[in-house]
C-alpha cells in the first residue's frame, strides 16, 4: 500500500488493541474481575439496548464507526451519548479486542451489574416462575431468560449459582432479556422456604418422575423448578409439596438441555394459563 492509502485512524478515539481502557474491558471476561468490580460487559446493539431500557447504570462504552451499520446499532449510539456515560469511538482493531460473538454490531457497554437479592423480588398474583438449580453453563440461563420473556413468565431465580448471573455469555445468550425478566439467586433452601411464604406450588423436571406436564395443572401461582446439566435436581426438591413431571423422550436420551425443556414447561403453562 502506498504513500497515502493508509488507513485512517485519527477520527476514532482509540485505535489500538493494547489501550489500557481497552484492557480493563478484557479483563472483565474473568469472573474474579467482575466479581471484583461489580462490573459486566454488554456486547450487542439488542442487548445494550434492552439494558438502557431496564435503567441499568452504564459505566462506559464504545463504538466502532465501521461496523455499526444497523438502524437499531445507530439508534443504541445515540441513545448512550444521553445517558452521561464516557462513550469512545474504536478502530476496528481495538473493536475486535473487546468483541465476545462472531456477530459484531460496532457497540459494547460496561455495566454495573444489578442486584440479584431474592428478597427485592416482588411477586404479581399468580405469578409463573421459573427455578434453575446449579445450573453451570451462562449460554443456558440466557436461553432460559429468552424463553421465560417469550412465555410471559413473571421471574427467573437461581438456586446455588455456579456462575454469576450477569455472565457476558449469558447477556448475549439472552439477546438482553436478562434486562426485561426479574432474576435473582439465592441458596437452595433460602429459595424453597421463600417460595413456600408465597404460596407459589412446586413442579419439578425430573427424570424419575411418572406424569407429563400436560397432565398436571399449570394455572395459578407456579413455579417450574429444573436442574443441572449434569445431575439434574437434587433431594431438596422432592417431598409432598412438589409435583414431578417428566417430558416423554422417545429415543436414547433420557433428558433435554435443561433451557429446551425449560422452553417446553414454560410454553405448555403458557398454554394453560391462556
Amino acid at each position: 500500500m502506498g504513500p497515502g492509502h493508509h488507513v485512517a485512524v485519527t477520527d476514532v478515539d482509540i485505535a489500538s488493541p493494547a489501550n489500557a481502557r481497552i484492557k480493563a474491558v478484557v479483563r472483565l471476561r474473568d469472573r474474579r474481575e467482575r466479581d471484583r468490580t461489580g462490573l459486566t460487559v454488554v456486547d450487542g446493539a439488542r442487548e445494550v439496548r434492552r439494558a438502557l431500557e431496564a435503567g441499568v447504570a452504564v459505566e462506559e462504552a464504545f463504538s466502532c464507526p465501521g461496523l455499526v451499520r444497523t438502524a437499531d446499532a445507530r439508534a443504541v449510539v445515540d441513545h448512550l451519548a444521553t445517558t452521561g456515560a464516557a462513550v469512545a469511538t474504536l478502530s476496528e482493531t481495538a473493536f475486535a479486542k473487546l468483541a465476545f460473538g462472531e456477530r459484531a454490531d460496532g457497540v459494547v457497554a460496561v455495566i454495573r451489574a444489578p442486584s440479584t437479592s431474592l428478597s427485592g423480588l416482588a411477586l404479581p398474583a399468580e405469578p409463573l416462575v421459573v427455578v434453575l438449580e446449579g445450573v453451570e453453563k451462562p449460554g443456558n440461563i440466557g436461553a432460559v431468560l429468552r424463553s421465560a420473556d417469550g412465555a410471559g413468565a413473571d421471574a427467573v431465580v437461581v438456586a446455588d449459582p455456579r456462575t454469576d448471573l450477569f455472565n457476558p455469555n449469558a447477556i448475549r445468550a439472552s439477546i438482553g432479556t436478562i434486562f426485561t425478566v426479574p432474576l435473582t439467586a439465592d441458596t437452595t433452601p433460602r429459595v424453597r422456604s421463600w417460595l413456600a411464604t408465597q404460596a407459589v406450588r412446586l413442579v419439578a423436571a425430573r427424570v424419575d418422575a411418572a406424569v407429563a406436564p400436560w397432565d398436571v395443572d399449570l394455572s395459578g401461582a407456579v413455579a417450574i423448578v429444573l436442574g443441572s446439566e449434569a445431575e439434574g435436581l437434587g433431594s431438596r426438591w422432592t417431598g409432598d409439596d412438589v409435583i414431578g413431571v417428566r417430558l416423554p423422550m422417545r429415543g436414547k436420551a433420557d433428558s433435554l438441555n435443561v433451557s429446551v425443556a425449560a422452553a417446553v414447561l414454560l410454553y405448555e403453562a403458557r398454554r394453560q394459563r391462556g
